[in-house]
C-alpha cells in the first residue's frame, strides 16, 4: 500500500490496469497494489492522457466537470476570471465546476457576420485573429462588399470584420476624392487639315460607386476613351485659326459634351482643359513669320504717328513764329547757342572794331 496526499484545489484520479477506480478529493489516501494516481489542477482545464470521453462514463468525475461540446462551424470563447482565456474548435471539453471561473460564448462560424456579444477588441488578438476575416476602409474611401461573387452593400469609412469560413468575400475599395487624369499626345487634323497633338487634363471624382464598379466595367478607361473622343470631335470640326482664337473654351466644351455621360459611369467631370498646343514645325515656322509681321507692322505703326505728330509740331510752331517776331528771335538765338556749344575757338582777324561786329551780329 501506497499513502498519497490530494492538496487543496486538486483533484487525483486512481487507475487500476488502464481503468478508473476512484476519484480523490482532498486529504491523505491509501493507494493499493497495483493503483496509480494522476493529479489534476482545477483552476486549469481537464486535459488527461485517456480518452476523455471514456472518463466521462464514470459518473462520480463526471458531476465534477462541466463539458463543452463544440461542433463544426462553431466556435466557444472561454474567459476565466472574466478574462478572455482561448477559444475552443470542434471538438469535446471538459473544465472543473466551481472552480477555475469559467464563462463559455458559443457562436456560429457558419453566419458571416461576427456575433455582437463578442469584443470586437479581441477579434484582433491571438487565437481568435486566425478566425477572422478584417478589411479596412480608409477615411476618403467607399468599397462595395460581394459575397458569394453577389454585390451585397456599401461599406463606409471604417473597419469590418467577418468569420472565415467557406463564404467567399471579395472587398472593392475606390477613392472618393478628386482625381486627376491626363490624356497625352493626341495628333489630331483640324477642319483644314492642320496636323495638332493635344495634351489634355480634366479632373472627376466619384459620386456613385454602385454605377461606376457594379453597372461597369473599368470606368477609368471608358471614362479616359469618352473624352478622347469628344476632344477629337471637337478639334476635328474646328479650323486652325478658330481653334487658335478660342482655344481656352475647348475645356468647357468637352466637359458640357461629356457630362451625361460621365453620369452614367458614376463620375462627376469638376474641369476640364487644354493643357498644350504642339504645333508641328513647318505650322510653327509660319505661325513665328506671322507674328513677326504683326510686331513689324505694330512698329511700323507707332513710328508713323510718332513722326505725324512730330511734323504737327513743327508746323505748329512755324506758324507761331511767323506771327510773333520775338519769338522767331528766341529760336534763332537758341540755335546761335546750340551752334557755340561745339565751337572751341574763335579766331579774329582784320582792323576794324570786332567788339561791335559781334555786337551787330547778336543784335540783329
Amino acid at each position: 500500500m501506497e499513502k498519497v496526499n490530494i492538496t487543496t484545489n486538486t483533484v487525483g484520479l486512481v487507475f487500476r490496469n488502464g481503468e478508473l477506480k476512484r476519484v480523490l478529493g482532498k486529504g491523505s489516501h491509501w493507494l493499493f497494489w497495483g493503483e496509480r494516481v494522476q493529479r489534476f489542477d482545477m483552476t486549469k482545464a481537464f486535459a488527461p492522457e485517456q480518452d476523455l470521453r471514456t472518463l466521462l462514463a464514470y459518473e462520480p468525475l463526471a458531476s465534477l466537470l462541466e463539458v463543452v461540446d463544440v461542433a463544426d462551424n462553431e466556435l466557444v470563447l472561454v474567459y476565466q476570471d472574466q478574462r478572455f482565456a482561448t477559444v475552443l474548435t470542434a471538438g469535446k471539453y471538459a473544465f472543473w465546476k466551481d472552480v477555475g471561473g469559467y464563462r463559455f460564448i458559443r457562436t456560429e462560424t457558419a453566419e458571416l457576420e461576427i456575433d455582437g456579444a463578442i469584443d470586437r477588441n479581441l477579434l484582433g488578438r491571438q487565437p481568435l485573429y486566425q478566425y477572422v476575416r478584417a478589411y479596412t476602409v480608409e477615411s476618403f474611401e467607399k468599397g462595395l462588399l460581394f459575397v458569394d461573387g453577389k454585390f451585397d452593400r456599401v461599406l463606409e469609412p471604417g473597419t469590418y470584420v467577418y468569420w472565415k469560413n467557406s463564404t467567399t468575400i471579395a472587398v472593392t475599395k475606390t477613392d472618393m476624392r478628386q482625381l486627376g487624369m491626363e490624356i497625352l499626345g493626341q495628333e489630331i487634323l483640324t477642319k483644314d487639315k492642320a496636323q495638332l497633338r493635344i495634351n489634355f487634363t480634366l479632373t472627376y471624382q466619384v459620386v456613385d460607386l454602385v454605377k461606376a464598379v457594379v453597372q461597369n466595367k473599368e470606368f477609368e478607361k471608358q471614362l479616359y476613351v469618352l473624352v478622347q473622343l469628344a476632344l477629337r470631335e471637337l478639334i476635328s470640326n474646328k479650323g486652325f485659326d478658330e481653334l487658335m482664337e478660342g482655344k481656352q473654351g475647348i475645356g468647357n466644351a468637352v466637359k458640357t459634351a461629356c457630362m451625361d455621360k460621365a453620369e452614367a459611369l458614376g463620375v462627376r467631370l469638376v474641369d476640364c482643359g487644354v493643357k498644350d498646343i504642339i504645333l508641328p514645325g513647318d505650322v510653327k515656322e509660319i505661325m513665328n513669320q506671322v507674328l513677326v509681321a504683326e510686331k513689324r507692322a505694330q512698329a511700323n505703326g507707332i513710328t508713323r504717328r510718332e513722326e505725324t505728330a512730330a511734323m504737327r509740331s513743327l508746323l505748329n510752331t512755324a506758324k507761331l513764329m511767323e506771327d510773333n517776331a520775338m519769338l522767331w528771335k528766341m529760336k534763332e538765338m537758341e540755335h546761335v547757342e546750340k551752334i557755340a556749344e561745339k565751337i572751341g575757338e574763335i579766331t579774329l582777324s582784320g582792323g576794324g572794331n570786332i567788339v561791335g561786329q559781334l555786337k551787330e551780329l547778336f543784335s540783329k
